[in-house]
């Protein structure tokens, strides 16, 4: 990892407390939860060096960088920036959300179904596409943040960008690559924290990894980070990947070879069921092998008599022969194949083994029969593994095979996926890799072979 980059929203504001419409305005200012939000932030974040810190210009997130950089005690002062400003909905500006479908319903069906074909007009009377603007926006700030830090740079860094909703969402799909289409796949809380790393790319250009999306658990210290983002209408699914097994922390490749969770596996497991102890699981879904069952168990034992059902679509990736095998030694035995998996994923064929497609067609296969499974009102706890879950959270997010490695799944980590219009329709990556209950804000989980 060579740039690390957090994304922060601003702290709840008069706004949000009124459920109006912010926009580009500079109306709406920090509420005192805001700015307690905002310091919960900055001390969450107070044993990692900060490199550069950018801010949008206008005051509720200007003041969200500010308390946030003074209790991070770094000494810091944010660099404002024009092009980390909110979405620009100024016909609507200030109005309360309830009045938008009454008197705007054309518009606001679109811009809460397909907002990257909203039309607005500005008081001149010209019109314009908030969406695909705020997109080009995004491209110009990464742009300049990537001039300056470069993640090719022989020193890591670290930089701060404490933004609004509508362009944090729009930052993060321009960094991986997506068309504005993929807004709405993307949730955005007041003071969350978003972590991306960042590194070159083979033959130029830069990698892209999601750590960890939308994470709130650290505005809750009181409740020992067991609070995820409000559930709404629609059925959620927690997605976890199993605990740490004796071949994880050897970066040994486990794949289909049923090993077993070791004893920080199962303290994981045990971290996780405390960390949704007070969640509402009214079913549970597992990979056939022992490490996810034992993942899923510990989550359960605060939820009896929930149902756990085993699904074969679930299972690991199956790497053939070099299963059992640490990474040196497949090195030694297949250089070539080794470093096409780790560069193009989507090129390799295992030996005697899957290729990341048939992994891909199989766990979507699985995801989507458990999710059309579901009723509205239900959440489920669905346990899996590394490549299967970046492959549905890739599918999900609109990404494709070949980039499996832009997202991070800890041991442990949990993610939420809401389908808020069923499961037919595009679901809501609500939260990502969350593994603050395993200790802190960032990822520490064991870094080895799948």
């Amino acid at each position: 990892m060579a740039l690390r980059i957090l994304l922060v929203r601003h702290g709840l504001s008069s706004f949000n407390l009124e459920h109006r419409i912010q926009g580009r305005d500079d109306l709406s200012s920090l509420t005192e939860e805001g700015f307690r939000q905002a310091r919960a932030t900055g001390e969450a974040l107070r044993d990692l060096p900060i490199t550069a810190a950018y801010s949008s210009p206008l005051r509720r997130a200007k003041d969200t960088a500010a308390a946030l950089l003074e209790a991070h005690g770094g000494g810091l002062e944010a660099r404002l920036d024009d092009d980390l400003l909110e979405v620009d909905l100024a016909p609507w500006s200030g109005l309360l959300s309830s009045e938008l479908p009454q008197r705007f319903p054309e518009p606001y069906r679109i811009w809460k179904h397909h907002p990257e074909q909203l039309i607005l007009q500005r008081a001149d009377g010209s019109s314009y596409a908030p969406i695909p603007e705020l997109m080009d926006q995004a491209a110009r700030f990464a742009a300049k943040l990537l001039a300056a830090h470069s993640p090719a740079a022989p020193e890591p860094q670290t930089v701060l960008v404490v933004g609004h909703n509508a362009i944090l969402r729009c930052l993060l799909l321009s960094l991986l690559g997506l068309p504005a289409s993929g807004f709405r796949r993307l949730r955005i809380e007041n003071a969350s924290l978003s972590v991306l790393n960042l590194s070159p790319a083979e033959g130029g250009g830069v990698s892209v990894q999601i750590e960890s999306l939308n994470g709130t658990t650290h505005l809750h210290p009181e409740l020992c980070g067991s609070r995820l983002p409000a559930k709404g209408p629609g059925p959620r699914l927690l997605l976890v990947r199993h605990g740490e097994t004796d071949w994880n922390r050897q970066g040994r490749f486990q794949g289909q070879i049923d090993i077993p969770l070791n004893d920080t596996g199962r303290a994981q497991a045990a971290a996780a069921g405390a960390f949704l102890k007070n969640v509402s699981v009214d079913r549970a879904y597992t990979s056939s092998m022992s490490r996810p069952r034992q993942t899923a168990e510990g989550i359960l034992q605060h939820h009896p008599g929930v149902p756990l059902t085993s699904v074969s679509h679930l299972v690991e990736i199956g790497h053939g022969a070099w299963e059992g095998q640490l990474e040196q030694e497949i090195a030694a035995g297949w250089p070539q194949l080794l470093a096409d998996w780790k560069r193009a994923p989507e090129t390799v064929q295992m030996p005697e083994g899957e290729t990341i497609h048939d992994v891909w067609e199989r766990s979507l296969r699985g995801w989507n029969a458990i999710a059309a499974g579901l009723q509205a009102d239900e959440t489920a706890v669905v346990v899996a593994h590394d490549a299967v879950n970046k492959t549905i959270l890739c599918a999900l997010l609109g990404l494709g095979p070949a980039d499996i490695w832009a997202v991070k799944q800890g041991n442990g980590g949990v993610t939420v996926i809401d389908y808020p219009h069923g499961a037919q329709e595009p679901p809501v990556v609500v939260c990502l890799n969350q593994t603050a209950h395993l200790g802190g804000v960032l990822d520490r989980t064991a870094a080895g072979a799948l």
